[in-house]
């Protein structure tokens, strides 16, 4: 592996930044007049002290979420979901207006929305038909400005994880920061790459309480990486981006994770339960494996079948206008009584 000076791809504005201080890095404890909060309190019933800013780090839910993902405290940073993490990589290794990330093709659609804001160009070397990356395409393609490849497996919206030799390979091989994005790694049977923050210093796992644990709404994102990337992520974000409500109720997740793998096995069975079911449809060409909550399957005149659906009350995703995709529709795997709901409608529209 070449070696990789992960200060030097830091934007200098970055590297020279003095960050804001906020209140709560200095005392949570005492007396506390000086962060001009409503001493009265708030006008809300809740024992969380809501008239008072969360603390700045979130070191407690951080170091349970280390010792559940089987890393150190400072290997983590917590965001607005990954969507924070997503741009904010951008903002510390991507000047706006000369740099570029690279993305892979069908993917997850955020990454050229941050770019886009940051005025980022974006590079693109769509995968497989097999939706698989091709490292050497991916490697030739990357120059001096190509600061972050953004990887996602599994992969939205295939739901395929991607070979873990090839994305180890890029780790090793691309010239900058490599983000493999596994929101969905925990209906997967491939591993995590999380062990591997120790070993490679350009890379970042980002993963999400959106998924497996059902938490969508709290918007809580996880990026797992070196101590020296952390810290700078530490210094751009906001002061208080995680607030009190969603730490509080990701804590207690973890108090019930019993139930969190329940729910996770069961999903895994009615996906296989639609996935079989789908397949007995004779307008359906294909359906295409998951290792995700989802599935993806390509069925005649997609499109309409999408808008007869969306008319019946059950909405799908039509992706049909990404590359590989062509007449292809996402479903979420739901409630038993909503996956039956989705197959008879479906059923009902094709005949």
């Amino acid at each position: 592996m070449p070696e990789i000076d992960i200060n030097s791809l830091i934007r200098q504005n970055i590297r020279n930044l003095k960050p804001y201080r906020s209140a709560r890095d200095d005392f949570e404890k005492g007396l506390l007049l000086d962060a001009n909060e409503n001493s009265l309190g708030s006008p809300v019933r809740n024992p969380l002290d809501l008239h008072r800013y969360p603390t700045p780090a979130q070191n407690t839910l951080r170091k349970k979420i280390a010792k559940w993902r089987h890393v150190d405290y400072e290997n983590i940073f917590l965001g607005v979901g990954s969507d924070e993490p997503i741009d904010l990589l951008m903002r510390i290794f991507c000047e706006p207006g000369r740099d570029s990330i690279m993305v892979t093709p069908p993917t997850y659609g955020m990454y050229k929305v941050a770019a886009s804001i940051n005025n980022i160009e974006v590079k693109e070397v769509l995968l497989t038909e097999s939706f698989q990356l091709r490292p050497k395409e991916i490697l030739d393609a990357a120059d001096q400005s190509t600061k972050i490849l953004y990887l996602c497996s599994p992969n939205n919206p295939t739901a395929n994880s991607m070979k873990l030799t090839d994305m180890v390979k890029l780790v090793v091989s691309f010239p900058g920061i490599v983000v493999v994005d596994e929101a969905y790694i925990d209906f997967a049977k491939q591993e995590s790459m999380v062990p591997l923050v120790q070993q490679y210093p350009n890379l970042v796992v980002l993963q999400t309480f959106s998924k497996s644990f059902g938490l969508a709404g709290i918007r809580l994102g996880i990026a797992i990486s070196n101590p020296e990337i952390i810290r700078v992520m530490l210094q751009v974000k906001a002061p208080y981006n995680i607030n009190k409500l969603t730490a509080d109720v990701a804590m207690k997740a973890f108090e019930n994770m019993a139930l969190a793998k329940f729910n996770i096995e069961k999903i895994l069975e009615e996906r296989d339960y639609v996935a079989e079911q789908l397949l007995q449809a004779p307008q359906v060409e294909m359906v295409y494996p998951s290792d995700a909550n989802f599935l993806l399957f390509k069925i005649k005149d997609a499109l309409q079948v999408y808008h007869k659906l969306a008319e019946n009350g059950v909405i799908v995703r039509y992706r049909g206008n990404e590359p590989h995709c062509e007449n292809c529709l996402r479903v979420t795997i739901g409630m038993p009584d909503e996956n039956i709901r989705f197959l008879k409608t479906l059923k009902l529209i094709i005949g």
